[in-house]
């Protein structure tokens, strides 16, 4: 045997150092000026062995039993290899050249002289001993036969895999284990016997059991794992670069259970800062003051004409589709466009790739299923549909007329969804098919609302119906290649809304095709750039019947209600929008910059529009507590397509709606599970589309009057605040609080700024969701008031009567000069849920209005406009349902 000693205590003695070595500065090494500033240089690393070779004993020195060391001097270069070896001291018998052939193979890490590589010389002394020679062992025993116990993991009633789960048999920490994958299978082999197995898994209880193992067999089981809290559940998928100044993104684990929403998480949205309410509960999104029409909802980027099915129901989004919520009330990213209020963007999730899941939901308002399960490899689907039947249950509660007539709302509602995801396999490495992802998704809903209003007081029956259907066929591909990520969405859909009350009967059908592109790239990790383009084509086809202008045909008197021969109308327009947006993520210790711009050109029904709107989001974060942000940009949205009908329908010299908006917030965490965001708003926005419009005088002398103008001017002004008690396992709640100012007026002129339909002054909502600890129960609770909405009171005095006509017409005051009493309602939910081993089954009851508080909705007066009557929202209304999920 050979063995080598490696001398650096004798470094210093026989340094020699190259002349091409530089001097240069280096932190931490020692250094010594002599002689009138000559410096000595001074060893400031010595070289390490990483690398030896053992040298070939000479056979005729090993036979006569010989030993020896040969000391030597070695050059080490400054790459760390030996470039020469010379024996200083010979032995013979063939062990000089044997250690030589050896060292020079060696490899040593470099030596550092003033804390730069640089070659060196060492003395090496290389040993030669003889060792015993070796004597045979006996093999060994052969081992005891194993038992083998395999299966896989499963949690209690979703029967999801569980993965990084420990399995065990008995509580000895030294005794074998298995780890569970992600398809939460594990192999263990243990001595054959009883084994009182042991499973640990994060966020379920312990699992024991026993298990007798025959020797060299393999028993194979599943267990089913409890989950700790089936119920509230904190979601994490790492944090998200926040850029918006408001962005509140909600989780769908959080938001099921909130009290009024009938565990639709969509309906939440308006439980918070900056939303509105709308009368009768109806599903349209109010945002800081601005119009239903001006705040624009998607669906994983593909905008769609409504998110609540009417009457106030559910969204038209099955709930187990929902991964997540971004609601911008103001203040959105460049990559959103076409609206000059807020925007909301529901993220859809991806289809199971374990195995089949599903859910079957009934209530008294809605029955509906959601199905998922992967196909093969790589590939899985999932859908879902619900019908509603409030139709035949809502005229049961609804409240009597006083004056003997009868008051029916008949809202009637379906959706469906279905998704197909492909790609690679959970797990996949990156660069081996795991860069590319994407879906199909074919999904829609039809909402038909019958208001009938008979007898009573009125002096006519009254019918009214609307219905709203569309559908959506989209496709996504995903491709990521390091910090590079490109989303490519193209999309078809078809949209009806139809409307008819009396006479007036009309339809308007659109057609269109569209396609996004998100780009992103992580330049730095200071330094994010986002692009893409937006392109959306819309063919539009309107057509109804209304009472012929002038053409009034009045009976003689007394008689029946004057009569107007209907006049048919069809229009038909396209309409091309098309945008390119741009952003910059700038990080500057605790700053980030994002300034974008959105560049858009538009041709409607003829006419060429186009707008650039510039924004900038600041956000600075002195600690990890405590954020403050702001923003200002414009934001465009251009005219309804038949606005731009040629006189007397429309005005084809409509331009873009206009809005500049400005926010200034800060954020700050006051303890682990508790936050709070305040934000301070202003938004002034012009060139609104308004109606009467303007009279032009034309080349020729004559006038054409208009009747939609851009004369219109808004503003709106207020303040949010959000105080968040995050999900935990016991609690979750917020309290949100809006101060609105919302007003709009007519340019030019004297005319003064005056509240807006949608104003509400102060809306205050709290949320609370608590886990009972008795038998399983969750209960909920939601709190609302809200300032009554303006309203135009009547002026008795100046009633009249219209023989023509034969009736009678109100005079009203001042527009929106008087409101409905305030708003106020109680809201409870009460949950119980089961988990069965393949199964979970949750029961609930969600009351709404849980005092029966009258809450004035609407009004309406007697034929002489002489009594008032007050159309209340819905009473106490309790529904019971159930869900299984499997």
């Amino acid at each position: 045997m050979t063995s080598s000693r490696f001398a650096p205590w004798s470094l210093l003695a026989v340094l020699l150092l190259s002349t091409t070595v530089q001097a240069q500065a280096y932190d931490g090494a020692r250094r010594e000026e002599v002689d009138a500033g000559v410096h000595t240089p001074v060893l400031t690393k010595p070289p390490e062995l990483v690398r030896s070779v053992e040298a070939v004993y000479p056979p005729e020195a090993a036979a006569a039993g010989k030993t020896a060391s040969v000391e030597m001097v070695i050059t080490i270069d400054a790459q760390g290899a030996v470039s020469d070896a010379q024996v200083t001291r010979p032995v013979g018998d063939g062990f000089d050249e044997a250690a030589l052939e050896a060292v020079r193979q060696f490899q040593f890490s470099p030596a550092e002289v003033d804390g730069v590589p640089a070659p060196i010389q060492v003395q090496y002394v290389y040993n030669f001993v003889l060792q015993p020679p070796k004597v045979e062992e006996s093999a060994p025993p052969p081992p005891p036969p194993e038992a083998t116990l395999t299966g896989q993991l499963l949690a209690r009633g979703s029967r999801t895999r569980v993965e990084g789960a420990t399995v065990r048999c008995g509580d000895d920490p030294e005794a074998p284990e298995a780890m569970s994958d992600a398809e939460g299978r594990f192999t263990l082999k243990v001595a054959p016997g009883e084994c009182d197995v042991r499973v640990v898994a994060s966020e379920y209880h312990l699992f024991t059991t026993k298990e007798t193992l025959a020797p060299s067999e393999t028993t194979e089981v599943i267990f089913y794992l409890m989950p700790k809290a089936p119920g509230f559940e904190t979601v994490v998928r790492g944090a998200r670069e926040k850029k918006e100044v408001v962005r509140r993104t909600l989780e769908r684990q959080e938001l099921q259970k909130v009290p009024g929403s009938f565990g639709d998480p969509i309906r939440v949205i308006q439980n918070l800062p900056g939303v509105a309410r709308t009368p009768f509960g109806l599903g349209q999104l109010l945002v800081r003051g601005a119009a239903p029409d001006q705040t624009l909802t998607f669906f994983d980027g593909v905008e769609v004409p409504i998110l609540f099915h009417l009457g106030g129901g559910p969204s038209v989004l099955n709930s187990e589709f929902i991964d997540r919520i971004d609601f911008y009330p103001g203040g959105f990213g460049a990559r959103y466009g076409r609206a000059v209020g807020g925007a909301v963007d529901v993220a859809t999730r991806k289809g199971s790739t374990d195995t089949l899941h599903g859910s079957v939901k009934v209530d008294l308002l809605d029955s509906g299923f959601f199905l998922e399960s992967p196909i093969t490899e790589g590939i899985s689907i999932s859908g879902a549909a619900r019908r509603s039947y409030v139709d035949v249950l809502l005229p049961l509660v609804l409240p009597e007329d006083p004056q003997g007539g009868s008051l029916l709302v008949l809202p009637r509602y379906w959706d469906y969804q279905v998704r197909m995801d492909f790609g690679a396999k959970r797990g996949s490495e990156p660069g081996v098919g795991g860069r590319h992802s994407g879906y199909v998704m074919a999904f829609g809903s039809d909402d038909l609302l019958t208001v009938v209003a008979t007898g009573g007081g009125r002096n006519r029956d009254i019918t009214v119906d609307t219905r709203t259907l569309f559908h959506r066929l989209k496709g996504d591909w995903t491709y990521r290649n390091g910090n590079f990520t490109s989303v490519l969405t193209p999309f078809a859909g078809y949209d009806l809304g139809r409307f008819a009350f009396g006479e007036i009967f009309l339809d308007a059908n659109v057609w269109s095709l569209g396609l996004r592109e998100d780009l992103s790239l992580e330049v730095t990790p200071w330094l994010t750039a986002r692009a893409g383009a937006d392109v959306l084509f819309e063919h539009l086809v309107g057509e109804g019947e209304i009472p012929v202008i002038g053409g009034i045909q009045f009976p003689p008197f007394p008689g029946a209600e004057p009569r107007s021969e209907p006049q048919p109308i069809k229009r038909t327009a396209n309409s091309f929008d098309g945008a390119l947006y741009a952003e910059l993520d700038i990080k500057a210790g605790p700053v980030t910059l994002t300034p974008g711009l959105r560049a858009s050109a538009a041709r409607v029904y003829g006419q060429s529009r186009s707008a650039f709107d510039p924004r900038l989001w600041v956000r600075f974060q002195p600690t990890e507590k405590t954020a403050l942000k702001g923003s200002v940009g414009l934001y465009s949205q251009a005219p309804e397509a038949f606005n731009l009908d040629p006189a007397p329908l429309g005005n084809p010299n409509l331009l873009h709606e206009r809005a500049f908006q400005t926010s200034l917030g800060v954020e700050q965490q006051l303890t682990d599970i508790i936050s709070v965001d305040v934000t301070g708003y202003f938004n002034r926005r012009y060139d609104l589309v308004v109606s009467p419009g303007n009279t032009v005088q034309n080349e020729d002398g004559s006038l054409t009057r208009y009747p939609y103008s851009n004369q219109g001017l808004g503003r709106a002004y207020g303040m949010e605040v959000l105080l968040r008690h995050a999900v935990t396992r016991d609690f979750f709640g917020w309290l949100a609080y809006t101060l609105n100012r919302s007003e709009q007026r007519r340019a030019g002129g004297d005319a003064q700024y005056r509240l807006t339909t949608f104003d509400q002054t102060h809306i205050l909502t709290a949320v609370a969701s608590y886990r009972l600890p008795w038998w399983g129960l969750e209960l909920g609770a939601r709190m609302r008031y809200v300032t009554g909405r303006p309203t135009t009171p009547l002026q008795h005095l100046f009633d009249r009567y219209d023989v023509d006509r034969n009736r009678y017409y109100g005079s009203y005051g001042e527009t929106d000069s008087a409101r409905f009493k305030p708003f106020q309602q109680l809201d409870l939910r009460l949950d119980k849920n089961w988990v069965f081993q393949r199964w979970t089954l949750n029961a609930y009851i969600d009351v709404q209005n849980v005092y029966n508080a009258s809450n004035v909705e609407a009004t309406f007066y007697d034929y002489r406009y002489r009594e008032q009557f007050e159309v209340p929202g819905i009473p106490i209304l309790p529904v019971i349902g159930v869900k299984g999920s499997f």
